[in-house]
């Protein structure tokens, strides 16, 4: 052991020299790189380099690394069809929501939220979106002691007309027949007041008990009025919530509805709330909106409950060109809102049906109650045709001049008789016509019941909104003078031409020895044949409905 010693020893020096020696030679390796590269520097990612590169790049230049980070982008906006728009900010997003709920203050909300809970609240202070109750997104509720109510919309009526003077008009539908139970609208100026309280002066009921559903439990439509104190007339107020105590916290806020445009138009079309669910009507669609743009409807309003894709297309495409608006619309309460669930309890509850239509027929009145001179309720099968003129503005002209020989006052409207157009999909009534494509519909089907159902049955009307209060489907229900009065339109003038299939339930016994043994044909509608087909072939170019030809 001892004569090993010397040698380990020796293997360990020359192991700490070798050491010594490879530390030096790194050392000087690494000066030598340093001082020859002083500017370089080492980046371990892109982003890294990026932000050096902006320290050093002098003013106004642009680095090679950022220019490649842009065209990336550029190259991936090219590839991809997605969205890149910035997100709203809360005023436009409140603007935008404002636009889809048309009865809801949310754009003021918005503004002044601020305020809602100011010191200067001795009653009720302006409810919070948070605060309202809704129902099936597009109706506010109200549970009272003796009822609850469904409102829909809410709006400001100053019509020189009007007995009570300026009011607010709110539209909803109550569980109650006769309801009793006393009600406050709270009216809103101010956030950062106390509402003005009125006591609810009238449930006018927009039904006939004879038509069926009177009874308590249904849910039944109203028009609310409450009228604006003496020392705020003129004045509308933002919104309105309905109450049973004069200063409750509310659970209803609706915005009241004062649109007033710069000029009068002549007329508008109001349609109930669209239910095709699985039915494509939309080139017979195409062609009446067509038709009545002819005739001179200037803006056609339609509610939507649920229809064909297609439809949705072609509704959007006008209203892009602002020819229609679409509102979306659904059923209140308990009733079905599922797709499919409701179209089939509308199909079997007929009167819920026909009661739950007032409300749109109503509120399409009321929102343009300063908007049009005249206003039609049409369904998507229903055209008034002039017959011995070219539009509605020629024949309003000549149905006035009528009308004031025989009695020297303005009528709450003008009604039309209605005759049927028979849709007969086998035409045995006649041939195709060559000159008309078989998809325009209306143009094909010229053959009609030579008898008009009575006089006050089915008619439609031209109503007048400086006039009427309420309006049914066929004719006003209640006018601010108390009476309604129509002038029924000479059928030489005009009539209502309805395109079915059958005669409506009630004349089914006696349609076929009534109607349609004693058919005529009628032309008409054909004066307007080469400008309705090219307007409707160049909307079904454009929403490339055509196949490839």
């Amino acid at each position: 052991m001892t004569l090993q010693a010397p040698k380990m020893g020796r293997n360990c020096q020359r192991f700490c020299s070798v050491i010594v020696a490879w530390s030096c030679l790194c050392f000087v390796v690494f000066q030598v790189v340093i001082h020859k590269t002083p500017n370089q520097y080492s980046a371990p990612s892109i982003n890294s380099r990026y932000l050096l590169e902006k320290l050093t790049d002098p003013p106004g230049t642009t680095s090679k690394t950022e220019e490649k980070e842009f065209t990336d982008t550029d190259d991936e906006e090219d590839v991809l069809n997605i969205d890149t728009s910035p997100a709203l900010s809360e005023l436009e997003t409140a603007t935008f929501l404002q636009r889809k709920l048309h009865n809801l203050p949310y754009e003021f909300y918005v503004r002044f939220k601020y305020h809602v809970f100011s010191k200067n609240h001795s009653c009720s202070h302006f409810p919070s979106i948070y605060d309202i109750k809704f129902n099936n997104i597009y109706w506010q509720e109200l549970i009272t002691s003796n009822g609850t109510f469904f409102l829909y919309g809410a709006y400001y009526d100053n019509r020189p007309l009007s007995s009570i003077g300026p009011s607010i008009r709110v539209l909803g539908l109550i569980d109650r027949i006769e309801p009793t139970v006393p009600t406050y609208c709270q009216m809103w100026y101010q956030a950062s007041q106390d509402p003005v309280v009125t006591k609810v002066l009238e449930y006018k009921y927009m039904w006939n008990k004879k038509w069926g559903n009177y009874k308590q439990g249904v849910l039944q439509p109203y028009l609310i009025t409450c009228k604006i104190p003496d020392p705020l007339k003129g004045i509308p107020p933002v919104s309105v919530s309905l109450v049973q105590k004069p200063c409750d916290a509310a659970r209803t806020n609706l915005r009241v509805i004062n649109d007033r445009p710069e000029k009068k138009g002549k007329f508008a079309v109001c349609v109930k709330g669209l239910d095709f669910l699985d039915v494509d009507l939309s080139v017979r669609l195409i062609e009446w909106i067509e038709l009545l743009s002819i005739l001179g409807a200037e803006k056609i309003f339609l509610y939507e409950l649920e229809v064909h894709p297609n439809i949705s297309k072609a509704l959007k495409y006008y209203e892009n060109l602002g020819r229609v608006v679409v509102t979306p619309l659904t059923l209140p309460g308990d009733l079905p809102n599922f797709p499919g669930l409701r179209h089939h309890f509308l199909k079997t509850k007929i009167t819920n049906k026909r009661q739950n239509e007032l409300i749109p027929y109503n509120d399409c009145l009321y929102r343009n109650l300063y908007s049009y001179e005249h206003i039609a309720l049409l369904d998507t099968d229903e055209i008034i045709m002039p017959l011995q003129t070219n539009n509605w503005n020629e024949l309003m002209e000549i149905i006035l001049r009528k009308a004031f020989i025989k009695g020297n006052y303005t009528r709450a409207s003008y009604n039309f008789r209605n005759v049927y157009f028979w849709d007969d999909a086998k035409h045995s009534y006649h041939g195709w016509n060559p000159e008309i494509p078989k998809y325009m519909h209306m143009l094909q089907h010229i053959h009609r019941s030579v008898n008009y159902t009575k006089p006050n049955q089915y008619v439609k009307c031209f109503h007048n909104p400086e006039r009427v209060l309420t309006l049914h489907n066929h004719f006003p229900l209640s006018c601010l003078e108390g009476q309604c009065t129509s002038y029924p339109v000479e059928t030489d003038d005009a009539h209502l031409q309805h395109y079915r299939a059958d005669c409506v339930t009630s004349l089914r016994k006696s349609c076929e020895t009534e109607f349609k043994q004693n058919t005529t044909e009628d032309v008409n509608v054909w004066k307007y044949k080469d400008e309705l087909i090219s307007r409707v072939n160049e909307t079904l170019s454009v929403l490339g409905f055509f196949k490839d030809r």
